[in-house]
């Protein structure tokens, strides 16, 4: 079991978390814990699921990881701290390819973009390699959106005439909004490297408050792009940073403190009065 495999669940109230963003951060007792998460589907049936006979994570509710441990304790006070100003941009990373997936292939492009995206200041906090399927495309596509309400979503192949490549289809089918001007500027510039970037179809959208762009599949032409668009895109995903300031006093998102009710371990399902977390 790997440190960090497990961790506590905690009942609170006080909170409608629902109307606060991923990011948000609290203090209970002299820790601190910021949220990552809305919510969590079980996708596959692990070990553990097949000794309890169910899944032990939440079905509901919200993921959080600890910035600053400590010791807590049921009854302690929460806090919701004010806005990070040092909050970075994230973003997540999704390699298609049917090959890699079956790791019949080496993903070169994503590692490309993870390097790009840091030297431009995000923080990277997922990257993926699935097979050109539209319903996993759109499935994941809309938890990094939604549930982890990331800035920018960059994909990376399956933008071609195959029939297989379907990444553009996926992407527009989860768009809230287009924002055709980032991919068009992608073909535009392209053109001027080689004329065969008439043939590619990348899409460039927004869900709610995140920014999706396809990218090609080849870690040259992904290099090409990115040195294009780059340092652009901080522009589209900055908005999503100011939508979603834990600001409750000025935006009436409802308290700014509850308490803490309860405190178990999923592992073995026992309550607890007290526990350390890091």
């Amino acid at each position: 079991m790997d440190f960090g495999a497990f961790g506590e669940n905690l009942i609170v109230e006080g909170f409608d978390f629902s109307s606060l963003p991923v990011g948000s951060r609290f203090r209970i007792g002299d820790a601190e814990l910021e949220m990552t998460q809305i919510g969590k589907e079980c996708h596959s049936h692990c070990a553990i699921y097949q000794t309890m006979g169910d899944c032990i994570m939440p079905r509901e509710g919200v993921f959080a990881e600890v910035r600053k441990p400590g010791r807590i304790r049921v009854g302690d006070e929460i806090l919701l701290l004010p806005e990070d100003p040092d909050r970075q941009l994230t973003a997540a990373i999704i390699t298609l390819s049917d090959k890699g997936a079956a790791g019949q292939r080496e993903d070169k492009s994503g590692p490309v973009i993870v390097e790009e995206l840091q030297k431009a200041g995000y923080k990277v906090i997922e990257t993926l390699l699935l097979p050109d399927d539209m319903e996993k495309i759109k499935a994941q596509l809309i938890r990094l959106s939604d549930q982890r309400q990331v800035n920018l979503i960059l994909t990376t192949g399956g933008t071609g005439f195959s029939e297989r490549d379907c990444t553009p289809e996926a992407t527009l089918a989860v768009a809230t909004r287009n924002a055709p001007g980032i991919a068009e500027a992608i073909r535009a510039g392209s053109m001027q490297i080689t004329r065969r970037a008439m043939l590619s179809r990348e899409a460039s959208v927004i869900r709610h408050k995140t920014l999706i762009v396809n990218l090609p599949g080849s870690p040259k032409a992904v290099k090409e792009c990115l040195d294009l668009v780059l340092d652009q895109l901080d522009h589209g995903t900055g908005f999503s940073l100011d939508a979603t300031k834990s600001a409750p006093e000025s935006e009436g998102m409802g308290a700014v403190s509850g308490r803490l009710y309860s405190i178990s371990a999923p592992e073995c399902r026992e309550e607890k009065r007290s526990c350390d977390i890091r």
